[in-house]
């Protein structure tokens, strides 16, 4: 997983309440187990105008010009301004998968479904709740100028605009380690490598029969 302390990123912002993981992430594309492979299919009813299917030639698809991550001047975006319970639904962990896998680094919303949260962390993504009142003032700021950034320094827990406003976030300092450390589940497990390997080598001196 990549690590993430600093970021400095363009901000795409989504100007919808209740965003459920089938949106994000439809169900006929949860096929694969790969992890990549499904940035073009990100909120796929909504950046396409026919419906999408495994095997598409996305390329060929077309898009939605009202849709925010199909307008130029928020190409490359790797912070997504979000509303209320974003991320509600489903438990599929296929949605952050495609959010990474789209670039999006960040996600800034009042508030966020508990499982999607939780699963945003594992998948190298850090989810930040900031007040509503804030959240409106950046989208307001970022739909006003184009090319609008935001600076997110993890180890400060802060997030900075433009004119240098900083508002501060909360992070459980378990999941900040893993952030700043890159360090999955998996990461994490391998840590104890050395350990496991020990414990191993023990279990089959003691019980050799469990082992033929």
């Amino acid at each position: 997983m990549e690590k993430f302390t600093t970021l400095n990123g363009l901000v795409a912002p989504l100007d919808r309440a209740n965003v459920d993981t089938d949106a994000i992430i439809p169900k006929q594309f949860l096929k694969s187990i790969k992890r990549t492979g499904f940035w073009p299919n990100l909120f796929d009813e909504w950046r396409y105008l026919d419906h999408g299917e495994p095997g598409m030639d996305n390329s060929q698809r077309p898009l939605n010009p009202d849709f925010v991550l199909n307008q130029p001047r928020y190409q490359g975006a790797q912070v997504l301004l979000a509303r209320d319970n974003f991320g509600c639904g489903s438990s599929r962990e296929h949605a952050p998968w495609a959010l990474e896998d789209y670039g999006f680094r960040a996600i800034i919303a009042p508030s966020f479904a508990d499982i999607f949260y939780n699963n945003c962390f594992k998948n190298g993504i850090l989810p930040i709740i900031l007040d509503a009142g804030i959240v409106d003032q950046l989208f307001r700021e970022t739909e006003a100028t184009e090319g609008y950034r935001l600076t997110i320094d993890l180890p400060g827990q802060k997030v900075t605009t433009p004119s240098g406003k900083s508002f501060s976030f909360e992070v459980d300092e378990f999941r900040k380690y893993c952030l700043l450390n890159g360090l999955d589940d998996i990461g994490l497990t391998l840590q104890q490598v050395d350990d496991i390997r020990a414990y191993e080598e023990r279990r089959k001196a003691e019980a050799p029969w469990l082992f033929d």
